[in-house]
């Protein structure tokens, strides 16, 4: 927030019965922010989530692996190393 910008502080007891709609001034952008206050003190910030920096992680090892036709394929060669282990 830049100094000019002036920040919604609402008290604890507001912020209980008002939530819903301090979280929509939130989500709809007609709040940035929003502090609440608990005895004048500023102690918490409600501010929107920003999702778009998340959708990018989808996806991200396309093409690196390939997919096995079945993951059965190796059981038993999977197993044995652990039986192998167990008899010595």
């Amino acid at each position: 927030m830049s100094l000019g910008e002036v920040m919604k502080t609402v008290n604890i007891l507001e912020a209980k019965s008002t939530l819903s709609k301090l979280v929509e001034s939130v989500e709809t952008g007609k709040e940035k922010e929003i502090v609440i206050a608990r005895n004048g003190r500023p102690v918490a910030r409600l501010t929107k989530i920003d999702l778009s920096s998340t959708s990018l992680r989808i996806g991200i090892a396309k093409g690196v692996f390939a997919v096995p036709e079945s993951i059965d394929n190796d059981n038993d060669a999977i197993a044995s190393l652990f039986h192998e282990k167990e008899g010595k």
